[in-house]
């Protein structure tokens, strides 16, 4: 009976140590993409990041640790798709084993938009929006068709998984600071979802994994009882960014599932 105990202690041991091996052993992760999937809005960042804000809350930094990944965290704030095309792809090579990526929410200028759109009254923000999604509809589909291209051409092997933006509103005013009506809310909402059918449809034709967190991010929007989402902030660059929740539970189950 010793021996039969003994004997499956070893087998045990042996088990625990090759699920670590396994775990260790799940390949090269390359997070690329701007401040939301470098973590601006959790309030945290590498000292070494600077202007890039690179969180340890980030959802890429999270799911390497659940998957024992090799993490290059190249998501930098601020970061338009050509300059994650110009500046973030030097990781990828043959031996790369996932890609996510974020990008196309500064192309459209959403940063500036809301700005206009939080300004008090009469100040509006249609020309603002209007123009955001002009750029959506016609410029934006080509620049990631050349991203993704050349995330395919420099790492071919890679499971690539495009991560994309939630709404930020529910249509309640709950800031004095920054009035953004119903209306505009709901302009800004619908600029959202036309980004997320062009990166979907982007990412679609290019064989990649498209992550949508619009779902999971309802009932968690500014002025919800539960916010993912800061709304306006001190300092004002963590405002509109998903906080510790948005990067933890929101996105981070969503792209674990993808890779």
């Amino acid at each position: 009976m010793r021996r039969l105990s003994l004997l499956s202690l070893l087998i045990v041991a042996l088990s625990l140590v090759g699920v670590h091996t396994a775990q260790a052993a799940a390949g090269a992760y390359s997070a690329l993409g701007d401040s939301y999937s470098s973590g601006v809005g959790t309030r945290s960042y590498y000292s070494d990041s600077g202007s890039c804000q690179r969180s340890p809350y980030a959802y890429p930094v999270l799911v390497a640790q659940q998957k024992g990944a090799a993490l290059t965290f190249a998501a930098c704030s601020g970061a338009r798709i050509a300059d994650v095309q110009n500046n973030q792809l030097g990781s990828l090579n043959a031996s790369t084993a996932y890609v996510t990526v974020s990008a196309g929410g500064n192309d459209a200028g959403f940063s500036s938009v809301i700005t206009q759109c939080a300004k008090p009254w009469p100040y509006t923000c249609t020309t603002e929006i209007n123009n955001a999604n002009n750029t959506i509809r016609n410029a934006i589909p080509g620049r990631l068709d050349s991203l993704y291209n050349a995330i395919r051409s420099r790492a071919p092997n890679a499971r690539v998984t495009v991560v994309g933006y939630p709404r930020l509103f529910n249509g309640e005013e709950c800031n004095a600071l920054a009035r953004i009506s119903p209306g505009e809310q709901s302009e800004l909402n619908k600029s959202a979802d036309l980004l997320a059918g062009v990166i979907s449809a982007r990412a679609a034709a290019h064989g990649f994994a498209f992550v949508d967190p619009r779902s999971a991010f309802t009932n968690h929007a500014v002025c919800d009882d539960t916010e993912w989402i800061n709304g306006l902030s001190n300092p004002i660059s963590e405002s509109y960014h998903p906080n510790r929740n948005g990067q933890s539970t929101g996105y981070t189950p969503l792209v674990a599932a993808r890779i």
